[in-house]
């Protein structure tokens, strides 16, 4: 393992130089796989650190250092990246997520030069900033945006996430459905906070037609202040809804999806939608992940809560052919471990918070 930081920001990088001692990997599978044979197929793909809010859970109340923009990959980078995954590596799904991504200028120029290659396009974003966007985002190949709403009540909005902005996320949601683009809303459930509004949001949700999907707060805050103990679990978020609604297993198959998905009725019976849980704390689903993702900088990181990162940007910027970069993106998801980025039990709390990594 090696260190270096990056320039002007004091940011430590722990980016592996060499592969750990590792049983041969195959060499006549093209794909993502790794040795525990799951296959990844899934990219997400952070595009800044920065973000216009604060949210408790995520950044400190100041934010985090900026990394400088030439650190940060550009859209022909991107889209380099992003084409031998799609074209050669198997990927299927392209995510493109931050901090905030609605704060890169050129989002619509990365989504458009994206969508040349076979791969479905999505956004993670706080919709702030979509309503002006969204038509163009739209028109130049997304198809679904992921919204991270905890709440829609704008007191509890505002302590969350530190900044009164609960109406220009909703004008942002509304302006994505106008658009045509599918929307899921991402909500983290936050102790004597906004749990007893659990269900009040997913009505808000099943009446416009919007997926919801509750996650259970994972230990990637920067302050380190995850707290498993005061964690709202899967389990105790099918109790409160359970109060209003009856949850039945969707039949559907999961596909190695992140979220366990529910049939959502009322108490007598009908019908409403489907609700999804991402439990990856209390259920973990690490045996069938299929994702793989990319730093704002251009490292591979196979896990979420790894600290290892393996670095494209710079061979690709010192003039690498693409099956250089292609072997090297293949040698770090071999290297992915088991789950919870140890090969041991336990959880490790990584060094980089959600909004250094992207979701």
């Amino acid at each position: 393992m090696t260190a270096r930081i990056l320039p002007s920001t004091g940011l430590l990088r722990r980016v592996r130089s060499e592969s750990p001692a590792l049983p041969p990997r195959p060499g006549d599978d093209p794909g993502l796989v790794d040795r525990f044979a799951r296959r990844a197929v899934d990219l997400r793909v952070s595009l800044t650190e920065r973000c216009n809010l604060r949210c408790t859970y995520c950044m400190p109340a100041e934010g985090l250092p900026v990394i400088p923009s030439d650190a940060l990959m550009t859209a022909a980078e991107i889209e380099r990246l992003v084409g031998l995954a799609a074209d050669t590596l198997g990927v299927r799904k392209v995510r493109f997520t931050g901090g905030e991504p609605l704060l890169r200028a050129d989002l619509v120029d990365i989504v458009r030069r994206c969508s040349a290659h076979d791969v479905e396009l999505s956004i993670t974003t706080n919709a702030i900033g979509l309503a002006n966007r969204a038509q163009a985002l739209a028109d130049a190949g997304l198809r679904r945006v992921n919204v991270s709403l905890d709440t829609v009540d704008p007191d509890v909005f505002a302590e969350v996430t530190r900044r009164p902005f609960l109406d220009r996320v909703l004008e942002g949601i509304a302006a994505a459905a106008d658009a045509g683009l599918g929307v899921k809303v991402n909500a983290v459930l936050l102790r004597g906070i906004n749990d007893h509004l659990a269900v009040d949001l997913l009505a808000w949700c099943l009446e416009r037609g919007h997926e919801l999907r509750f996650i259970e707060q994972m230990p990637l805050d920067p302050g380190h202040a995850w707290d498993g103990a005061t964690m709202v679990t899967a389990e105790e978020t099918r109790a409160v809804l359970g109060e209003r609604f009856r949850l039945e297993p969707d039949e559907a198959p999961r596909d190695g999806a992140p979220a366990e998905r529910y049939r959502v009725s009322t108490l007598d019976g009908t019908l409403l939608g489907t609700v999804g849980i991402i439990a990856s704390i209390t259920e973990s689903f690490c045996a069938d992940c299929t994702r793989t993702r990319l730093t704002a900088e251009g490292h591979v990181r196979s896990c979420l809560f790894s600290d290892d990162e393996v670095d494209l940007l710079g061979p690709l910027r010192a003039g690498a052919d693409d099956d250089v970069l292609l072997d090297t993106w293949r040698r770090a998801m071999w290297a992915k471990p088991r789950d919870h980025g140890d090969d041991a039990d336990g959880i490790v709390h990584p060094a980089r918070g959600m909004s250094a990594i992207g979701g």
